[in-house]
């Protein structure tokens, strides 16, 4: 009996939390943004908040992506099939928030489908959501295709006469329809109820959606029986979703949705143990350590910590310390400045009371961390020492009374797993290949280096793709799948590359050789950046030319000088940073790339851009203009191992010819120096050991 008691108890008490757990959880739509299962809602995800989904019912297969950019702002790319007849449509989402949910106000936010798409699923609206316990209700005026049954009259076609007629030419999509946003003759209601349960995981929902699916009736497809849906989300575990609907009175669907926030603050790992130098006998030191030097004994520490100890000097008075320091092993440098500060404290002489930790990041010498000596502290208040760290501008050290030399000829090599997508074609809606990457790297000097990377094949479809490329310029990515046909395995990059710093404030880098799959050549990159500024400005220029389809040594005869300058602002908002690059692609065409990306502590980062270009769309061809966006997901504990290693890519709706850069060549400096700079370091208890 008393076993039963605590049972129950025990089993009240987990659905409790899960309940808990998933009580404010926004349910997703099959359109992938936060809504029932049609229509959208006023509500949003949490800030940072990445999410992938899939559905499927009698007219369509959708997946999408979803990212909660701000709190509120929410984007979404969709990929979409249909099943009456073999089309697929690609296409933006954006939702606003225009106020948050007072006592008596709802929630109201507004949309934008199918943004920079083909418009066939163009539609707007303006949504407003009221929670009554755990039930939320959702009403909304929508245009477009949530304008099907029209109720009302479109009250803005008294402002202009262009919100009076809505064009239904889709034409080769990705252009921005501004004429068509809030226009049409007529707008309709749309709305609907949902209620999470308090005993289950499980939400209920209903909804009226005033779509009459005309684009697919166009082609072949049928019209809904009603406009009534009903549905339930089970949220299964935390961050996965299931969903079961029946659809306008006679069709089922079914939805799947994974997401999770990627800018929860990471874990703090426990660095690697082992036995100091500083207890160890000078008969247990490698012969090639100095027992006596204070410098070898902490390099010794430093180099089995997975961390760098370039260079070192001590003041004349012998009251401050002076380590340029990499890092090869930590996600945040903050964790590796920590590290650090431990194994310095535990070596330096016993007169140093505070240490200027140069963080060198990729040959680049970023900023200075002035930490005190933990052990010359006297206090037991970490934040005592905390508020005495000081992030000065990165210098080079005049004249370092210790330099190792380990750095020079050392070859590191490196396995890794990649893969190369080209998604989004109609003809082919995914093509990929997975290979094995060997890595290589040598070390010339302190700042130069030979990197190497040999592809070899495991698995890929490209050759069952019989899409032939139909661009009128010069073939420089379109031509994708030759390169893949030809050499799915092969040299992938041989390069010559150099860092450094001049002063404090000009970072530079030179490269030359096989730079990417497609490309061969020479070039190098200037980078003005002052010391906690929000503005930077870089240049870049590199002379390239098409390297051979079977990735050997080979060239062919295409050739290019290309090249951009560029301006940055760090933003305060939200960790983004926004650039604008502007100059000459490979395709020899003109103009400006203009990108956003927001940086989390974790090391994620997601970002979109989007190239215009003095290509004409129709010669661009389908897509428009080249637009995307970007993602990059740190390994950090993925494989048990700490690691700076990550997985980072770019999607694109479709691979053109038009506002082409350089690729899979390392990127360029200010986003190399993203967790290195002055911000990454704020004066938290990462910091110190």
């Amino acid at each position: 009996m008393t076993s039963r008691v605590i049972l129950k108890s025990f089993c009240s008490a987990l659905v409790g939390a899960v309940s808990i757990i998933f009580s404010d959880v926004a349910t997703t739509s099959d359109y992938g943004t936060t809504g029932l299962i049609d229509i959208p809602t006023a509500r949003f995800d949490e800030d940072g908040t990445f999410a992938a989904a899939a559905s499927t019912d009698e007219r369509h297969k959708q997946f999408s992506i979803t990212y909660q950019a701000t709190p509120w702002l929410q984007g979404t790319f969709r990929y979409t099939g249909f099943n009456d007849f073999f089309f697929w449509d690609r296409n933006y989402e954006f939702k606003a928030r225009l106020w948050e949910e007072e006592l008596y106000l709802p929630q109201v936010a507004v949309g934008i489908r199918d943004m920079v798409g083909t418009g066939v699923f163009g539609s707007e609206y303006i949504v407003g959501s009221k929670r009554f316990g755990n039930t939320d209700v959702t009403l909304g005026l929508g245009w477009g295709r949530l304008a099907g049954k029209g109720l009302l009259g479109n009250p803005l076609r008294e402002l202009n006469d262009r919100f009076s007629t809505r064009n239904a030419d889709v034409g080769l999509g990705g252009e921005l329809s501004i004429d068509n946003f809030f226009a049409g003759k007529e707008i309709g209601v749309f709305g609907g109820i949902s209620h999470s349960f308090e005993a289950l995981p499980v939400t209920a929902m209903l909804e009226y959606n005033p779509d009459q699916y005309d684009r697919d009736v166009s082609r072949g497809g049928l019209r809904p029986k009603e406009p009534w849906s009903a549905g339930i989300t089970w949220h299964a575990v935390p961050g996965v979703d299931l969903r079961l609907s029946l659809q306008h009175g006679d069709e089922v669907g079914i939805g799947f949705r994974s997401y999770f926030e990627s800018k929860v603050e990471p874990p703090r790992r426990d660095p690697d143990v082992f036995i100091s130098s500083y207890y160890l006998s000078p008969s247990n030191l490698p012969p090639q350590i100095n027992k006596n030097s204070w410098y070898d004994r902490l390099l010794y520490d430093v180099e089995r910590s997975g961390l760098l100890l370039v260079e070192g000097t001590i003041s004349a008075d012998g009251n401050h310390a002076k380590l340029v320091v990499g890092n090869t092993s930590y996600s945040l440098w903050s964790d590796a400045i920590g590290r650090h500060t431990a194994l310095a404290d535990l070596h330096l002489p016993a007169t140093v009371k505070s240490i200027h930790f140069v963080v060198e990041e990729g040959g680049h010498r970023s900023v200075t961390i002035v930490v005190p000596r933990p052990s010359a502290s006297f206090t037991d208040n970490p934040r005592t020492i905390l508020d005495q760290v000081r992030i000065l501008s990165g210098r080079t050290l005049d004249t370092p009374q210790h330099r190792t030399g380990f750095v020079t000829g050392k070859i590191n090599n490196t396995l890794n797993i990649r893969t190369k997508f080209q998604l989004f074609d109609p003809d082919d809606p995914a093509r990929y290949q997975v290979y094995a990457d060997i890595s290589s790297e040598y070390a010339l000097t302190n700042h130069w280096a030979v990197r190497s990377s040999i592809a070899i094949n495991l698995d890929q479809n490209f050759d069952e793709s019989n899409r032939q490329s139909d661009s009128v310029l010069p073939r420089v990515r379109s031509d994708v799948v030759k390169y893949l046909n030809k050499g799915d395995s092969g040299l992938e990059k041989l390069v010559v590359e150099g860092r450094d710093t001049i002063g404090r404030s000009l970072h530079y880098r030179a490269f030359g050789g096989y730079l990417e799959t497609m490309f061969a050549g020479a070039g190098g990159e200037v980078l003005y950046w002052p010391h906690k500024s929000r503005v930077a400005f870089g240049a870049s220029a590199a002379y390239v030319k098409q390297r051979d389809y079977d990735r050997g040594l080979g060239l062919l005869d295409y050739s290019v000088v290309t090249g951009h300058v560029s301006a940055y602002w760090a933003t305060p908002f939200y960790n983004y940073d926004v650039a604008v690059h502007a100059g000459r692609y490979l395709a020899k065409d003109l103009g400006a790339t203009f990108e956003a990306r927001r940086t989390f502590r974790n090391g994620w980062q997601v970002g979109v851009w989007a190239s215009l270009t003095d290509v004409p769309f129709d010669e661009f061809g389908e897509g428009s203009f080249d637009k995307g966006f970007y993602f990059q997901v740190p390994l950090d504990g993925v494989f048990g191992s700490r690691t700076r290693g990550n997985f980072a890519t770019r999607m694109r709706p479709i691979q053109r010819d038009g506002g082409q850069r350089l690729e899979d060549f390392s990127g360029n400096i200010f986003w190399d120096l993203r967790g290195a700079r002055y911000d990454a370091f704020t004066p938290d208890d990462r910091l110190l050991p």
